[in-house]
């Protein structure tokens, strides 16, 4: 059982973490007139030399070796390189493009998407709550689709990439700053490659703008590592179900962005689709603490059955009772 104080700090961690996540928006304009992807190339050439550097420090390099000796995890890897590239990239070019609120909304259906997503490749069974909420969130690309004449395009391009990602980082499971070195060591090469194309054609904004737009372009590898470094120190001391209340953060933050400082319209048609998001996500996250504290209440149950067990034997009589305290076992597993 992690003490109270180990508690607070996880939980300070989580909200740097998702607060820092859901005030990016901020900053990915300060880098104009670099486009996109300028931006998402620096990105991954920036990141990888900041990951670089603190496994250097912190002396953890033996998993490359391990992993170099998994063909699987090394293509699983490349997956989760291409998609998160790919989510990275419509982010920054949505949020550049003044579609904040869109990009918030990806964020907002994104369990809804990782859920469905076990149902159609993990063969996972819905409780019906969860179904309920499924259902409702496909109302709500429904209603937005109608609204916007098309599609939510940016927003079901980040939900899903984001999904596919969680999903093969799943199957990877190393560590958040491992896992980010391998995928953007991947990323370095292709990266790299088209910021020298972009020097020769003399396209290139690095340098061209001064030295404080060079840095910001140079900061984009600290902006993508230090929330994750948060994030894993949040996950070994908080429990799951208050990471999964966390994740709500940082959607909150870009959509309030969007409306309240970038000014972006939210027309009838969009408040009715975000409702029904947010009505699904409140059906989702009942669901999930009804069942947690179910699940707590099974487990003590069965400790204290246990604890009475044990009582009865002659052998347990003659050593002294145990307290169910003593055997009560932590349902989150920290």
């Amino acid at each position: 059982m992690k003490s109270d104080g180990e508690q607070r700090a996880g939980l300070l961690y989580g909200i740097g973490a998702y607060g820092m996540w859901g005030l990016v928006p901020l900053f990915w304009p300060l880098l104009k007139p670099s486009g996109a992807m300028e931006i998402l190339a620096h990105r991954m050439v920036w990141s990888l030399a900041f990951v670089g550097i603190a496994l250097l420090v912190l002396k953890r390099w033996g998993w490359v070796r391990e992993l170099l000796r998994q063909p699987r995890k090394l293509g699983l890897i490349a997956v989760a390189a291409t998609v998160i590239t790919v989510n990275w990239g419509v982010y920054i070019w949505a949020v550049n493009s003044g579609h904040v609120v869109e990009a918030s909304l990806g964020y907002f259906i994104n369990p809804l998407v990782t859920i469905a997503m076990g149902v159609l490749l993990l063969k996972e069974r819905l409780r019906p709550m969860q179904w309920a909420a499924v259902g409702t969130g496909f109302a709500a690309v429904l209603v937005l689709a109608i609204g916007y004449g098309q599609p939510p395009w940016i927003s079901l391009t980040l939900a899903f990439s984001f999904a596919t990602y969680g999903l093969v980082k799943k199957k990877v499971n190393i560590g958040g700053l491992e896992s980010l070195a391998a995928e953007t060591a991947i990323q370095f090469l292709p990266a790299l490659g088209f910021l020298l194309w972009l020097g020769t054609d003399g396209s290139a904004t690095f340098g061209a703008h001064g030295a404080g737009h060079a840095a910001l372009l140079a900061a984009t590898g600290v902006v993508t590592a230090v929330p994750l470094v948060c994030f894993g120190a949040a996950a070994i001391r908080v429990p799951l179900s208050t990471l999964g209340l966390l994740q709500y953060l940082a959607p909150v933050f870009q959509f309030l962005l969007g409306v309240a400082y970038f000014h972006e319209s939210m027309p009838p048609e969009r408040w009715a689709g975000f409702a029904l998001v947010w009505l699904a996500l409140t059906c989702l996250t009942w669901d999930a603490l009804r069942t947690a504290r179910r699940t707590k209440a099974e487990a003590e149950a069965e400790a204290e059955a246990e604890a009475q067990r044990l009582a009865a034997r002659p052998e347990a009589r003659q050593a002294g009772p145990q307290s169910a305290d003593e055997l009560k076992i932590s349902p989150s597993g920290v």
